[in-house]
């Protein structure tokens, strides 16, 4: 039975995540990661630069330095097969930005619905449903790239589209997944980037904020994995892009875009391939060649083989500095406008913890399909 409740995530390579936006440290601990892997500290530095705080012009300024501990499963750079864990400590808090907000609950953000399931909860900086919960995430995922890399498996993201531009994907000239790195704002195109900074410069002139939308491409991931009805490989897929907390809508291959086409125009049409493959039971069948990827990698719920596609939307980060009704724990309404650190937009952050929700999806299935479970 696959695990995604509460705070864990995974069947055989899982992961339990904890900590708050404002407690003393974030972390994870990774359980069924395969042994004898090579890992250093520096393979979860490295990604968690990327998403860390105040790295950007989209990028609330609390600066965080997220220099994480592994504290266990790995010994003279080789992990266990024990349980890893990594500890992230907080270093930049400034929980008092918060005490005026204690008994307001925030428009667009969880206060109100948390408080209405625990009847309690932590106000400073959203505790649990904050962003920084993904610190947690982007730790563990970046073991399991480790593992995906091992298996000839790379996942890539980038920022899609911010403010209301979109960036052109690989299908157009000029898209440079290299430059996505070399920009804070990781977009692939520094043309594009530079028009969404000026944007995003007049939204945070504004007061306000801007949503986008985060494209993730997975490459070299075998034939077979998912199951046919509900453990379809794009469910768990969008069930785990979906846990984020400000993702609203995800995509795979053509889209929303399919439902406005015609089966002549959505199906992808076969190439001539030569040779055989084999199934998981040793089988041979023809190759799949494919002219196009609408399906996104993925039909009947099982990857092809092909690139696995998709796109991730993110709404605008709700703190705003912007004037808005607000209910208060009183009953009454009044204007708020909510000062201290915030994103102007997440989706620059978004794009390693994208990557990292997808490497745990695909580490898993792929361990599970050693032990014949799926």
């Amino acid at each position: 039975m696959r695990i995604m409740a509460g705070n864990s995530f995974g069947t055989a390579f899982t992961v339990v995540t904890f900590g708050e936006s404002h407690g003393s440290a974030l972390g994870c601990v990774v359980d069924g990661c395969p042994a004898g892997l090579s890992l250093d500290v520096e393979d979860i530095r490295r990604e968690l630069r990327r998403r860390r705080p105040g790295s950007g012009p989209a990028s609330t300024t609390r600066a965080e330095a997220d220099e994480p501990e592994i504290l266990s499963g790995v010994f003279e750079g080789k992990t266990l097969g024990s349980p890893i864990a990594v500890l992230v400590r907080n270093t930049s808090q400034r929980s008092t930005d918060y005490d005026a907000l204690k008994d307001v609950y925030r428009p667009g953000h969880a206060d109100w619905a948390w408080e209405a399931k625990y009847g309690f909860r932590d106000y400073r900086g959203g505790g649990r449903s904050s962003g920084r919960e993904t610190v947690g995430r982007v730790a563990a995922g970046a073991i399991a790239q480790v593992f995906l890399a091992s298996q000839g498996i790379t996942v890539r993201a980038w920022t899609a589209s911010i403010a209301g531009i979109d960036v052109p994907g690989p299908e157009e000239p000029g898209f440079d997944p290299d430059e996505a790195e070399r920009n804070p704002l990781k977009v692939p195109r520094r043309e594009y980037a530079e028009r969404i900074q000026a944007a995003l410069e007049t939204i945070r002139q504004e007061g306000d904020s801007a949503g986008g939308a985060v494209r993730c491409v997975a490459l070299g991931i075998p034939p077979g994995l998912g199951e046919p009805v509900f453990g379809k490989l794009d469910a768990l897929l969008a069930a785990a892009m979906l846990s984020l907390g400000a993702a609203k809508a995800i995509e795979f291959g053509a889209g929303f875009a399919a439902a406005k086409g015609r089966g002549s125009e959505q199906n992808d049409q076969p190439l001539d391939t030569a040779g055989t493959t084999a199934d998981t039971t040793g089988a041979e069948f023809p190759p799949l060649g494919r002219q196009t990827n609408r399906a996104g990698g993925m039909l009947g719920g099982i990857s092809t083989g092909l690139p696995l596609e998709f796109t991730v939307a993110f709404k605008p980060t709700p703190s705003i500095a912007k004037p808005q009704k607000a209910l208060y724990r009183n009953g009454g309404i009044d204007n708020l406008a909510i000062q201290g650190r915030h994103d102007i937009c997440v989706v620059p952050r978004a794009v390693p913890v994208v990557e990292a929700m997808t490497a745990l999806t695909l580490a898993d299935l792929l361990l599970l399909r050693r032990l014949n479970r799926v």
